[in-house]
């Protein structure tokens, strides 16, 4: 019997699944909260609930995460500088790469350059000017990277030239785009350059605690990682390109959901404590992102399953606006989870906040603490040192901040500190509302009942138990009602993409609110609005079952909530192979001197000229299986590995609707065997 081990580290909770590779039977699984502070704490707690036996015998061990989706929807990481060589700043700004890539001027550098577009014309800067001007505000960072315009052309010499001497002269870590992507969006590279060192510390602890519990437990299987686009890397591997992961876990969903679904099409639904990430399979076949990943404020270049993330989970925020619960993106430790680590804390500072009966504006019954250390204090202004200050020594309501420590929540502002997850919240969740309605019963109730009789002080309402149970009707409709309106997004976006690309205007808000309301609707009206699927729904996800059958049922659609639905990623990250892809692009262009067409073969080591389209594209083949090939052993693959190759015709549709054609692709496919 061959045995393998899977582990999935969500923002909530880390799954473990023991499985026969020869049958595909579970064997084990095991279930336990993600300990943000120590994640090898979580993945030890799992892996123990596996008999000790499996973990030994295992000759596979792959992971999957959401740390780095959750991280890019939060917009947390590591504190990274980017350098763009070959624009200037106007052009930056003119292309709105700030709001449409999250290219921030305050993390981004532009450095004139004028290489050519054929990459027979290479510039660089004068090295030693850059860093007098701006080594101080290079060294300003955790991370440095570096993206050039043409540099798949050219080779990347300014990118490579500028690693070299960042790293000399910085003593900083530095990735580069070319290093990461084949792309030719000079934006999208430059924000998964960014992404991809903002991320590093994010994967790095990961893939730490993993080795560290395995090891422990008597493993010997090697790591191996689930990537973007449902393949593998190994751990060493993904410590190079941790932006690679940052679909880890909605990858492994879909390979998890193809196993529970009897036909070809299907959308799963996979809801976490932080997130829901809606992904499609058509056909037998997952939908792929052809233009790159963008998720959260990120637009990349990174080439993966196609998957339409949502602030949505069991530990988003519930707060009150404008007297009515409403959904935050945030992700907030449940009060009830609270509660159980710091009853003595917990508890009686809700009490006396019941009991005070104060109104405020400002969600008093929420909690902060530390969740971890800073490295460096320095970078952090006053109010933000005196609040750390304040709950080193435990979780502090926000009702006593200014009495107890001279903080006024009025001009408190805690982003910074939430952001990169020094400080973190308590407060009301959805998972709060489950243990209230019994339907989950892991942690305290009783924090979550006194901080739901608070929410109803708020609101002018009685606190009885039949309001409280209102109450939570109240807040898993809200769950509901957002679950159903991000389906219909994604479907729109699926089946229109022209007309649908970003967020819904609001008349489309008002049709799908109008449909969420009025899906019980009797009464005759004038025109009624529906949206249908002929999709199948799959749950993944210990919530999904609570929330998904009331949106399926408005869409007039099928679901299923599998066995072992709250495993699933685990089993999904096991079903995931080790291959690699690259590409290398052909263009021509006519050469006067010759009288006829020239064709530039754009290899990773240097662009080549070739007078025949035939020797062009048998060096292009050459290339792209070379690249392959080095991929795939560099993601971890040894043994025998099968390479393949064919070329693509590269077309585009201008303005007018007439499609051109940009010249041609030789794509390789590396398997490992």
């Amino acid at each position: 019997m061959k045995i393998g081990i899977g582990i999935d580290t969500g923002g909530t909770c880390t799954d473990a699944a023991a499985v026969d590779l020869d049958t595909g039977k579970l064997l084990a699984k095991g279930k336990t909260e993600t300990t943000r502070e120590d994640l090898s704490i979580g993945i030890g707690k799992a892996l123990d609930m596996l008999p000790p036996e499996l973990i030994k015998q295992a000759s596979e061990v792959a992971l999957s995460t959401t740390l780095a989706t959750n991280a890019c929807i939060e917009d947390k990481g590591c504190r990274a500088k980017l350098v763009i060589f070959g624009i200037h700043d106007e052009y930056l700004r003119r292309m709105h790469a700030p709001e449409n890539y999250n290219l921030k001027p305050e993390n981004v550098l532009c450095v004139d350059t004028h290489s050519s577009a054929d990459g027979l014309i290479i510039d660089e800067p004068d090295w030693e000017q850059l860093f007098a001007e701006h080594g101080d505000w290079l060294k300003d960072s955790d991370a440095l990277c570096a993206v050039e315009l043409y540099s798949s052309e050219t080779g990347a010499p300014c990118e490579k030239h500028f690693k070299q001497y960042a790293e000399e002269r910085t003593g900083k870590r530095c990735i580069n785009a070319n290093e990461l992507t084949e792309g030719i969006n000079i934006f999208a590279r430059g924000a998964t350059a960014l992404l991809n060192a903002r991320l590093l510390p994010v994967v790095k602890e990961f893939t730490d605690a993993a080795e560290k519990d395995f090891k422990e437990r008597g493993c010997t299987a090697p790591l191996r990682i689930v990537r973007s686009d449902g393949c593998l890397m190994s751990d060493d591997y993904s410590l190079i390109r941790p932006v690679d992961t940052i679909l880890s876990g909605p990858a492994a969903s879909v390979l998890a959901g193809k196993a529970f679904s009897d036909g070809d099409n299907y959308i799963i639904v996979d809801m976490g404590g932080t997130s829901t990430d809606i992904s499609v399979v058509s056909g037998g076949y997952p939908v792929l992102d052809k233009e790159g990943t963008k998720i959260g404020a990120w637009r990349t270049s990174v080439r993966g399953i196609k998957v339409y993330p949502f602030n949505l989970g069991g530990d988003s925020a519930i707060r009150l606006d404008k007297m009515k619960l409403r959904l935050y993106p945030r992700r907030v430790l449940p009060i009830c989870a609270a509660a159980s680590r710091w009853p003595d804390v917990i508890i009686p500072a809700l009490e006396k906040l019941v009991a005070s009966k104060h109104y405020n504006p400002f969600p008093l019954h929420e909690f902060f603490f530390l969740a971890k250390e800073p490295e460096d204090l320095s970078l952090f202004s006053e109010s933000e040192k005196k609040l750390i200050d304040h709950v080193r020594s435990g979780p502090k309501i926000l009702e006593r901040l200014l009495p107890d420590a001279d903080i006024d929540i009025y001009s408190l502002n805690s982003e910074r500190l939430e952001s990169e997850g020094i400080v973190m919240r308590c407060g009301l969740t959805p998972t709060d509302f489950m243990h209230i309605k019994g339907d989950f019963l892991r942690y305290d109730r009783s924090a979550s009942i006194l901080a739901a009789r608070y929410i109803l002080q708020q609101l002018g309402r009685e606190e009885t138990d039949e309001e409280i149970m209102k109450l939570a009707d109240e807040a898993y409709e809200r769950v509901e009602a957002k679950m159903f309106g991000n389906i219909i997004e994604m479907g729109l976006r699926q089946a229109h993409p022209s007309f649908f690309k970003g967020e819904p205007d609001e008349q489309l808000r008002y049709l799908i609110d109008d449909a969420w309301k009025n899906r019980n609707a009797k009464e005759d009206r004038i025109l009624g609005t529906s949206f249908f699927s002929g999709y199948t729904l799959i749950g993944i996800g210990a919530p999904t079952h609570l929330f998904l059958p009331e949106a399926a049922r408005a869409l007039g659609a099928r679901f299923i909530v599998p066995e072992h639905a709250e495993v699933a990623n685990a089993i999904g990250a096991l079903k995931a192979t080790l291959s690699s892809t690259a590409r290398v692009n052909i263009t021509s262009r006519f050469s006067p001197d010759i009288g006829t067409f020239m064709y530039i073969v754009n290899d990773p080591e240097g662009s080549f000229v070739a007078g025949d389209l035939n020797d062009a594209v048998k060096r292009a083949r050459r290339a792209a299986e070379r690249e392959a090939k080095k991929e795939a052993v560099a993601r971890g693959a040894s043994g025998k590995i099968v390479v393949s190759s064919h070329i693509e015709q590269l077309d585009t549709v201008d303005s007018v609707g007439i499609k051109v054609t940009m010249g041609r692709c030789a794509v390789a496919e590396a398997h490992s065997l």
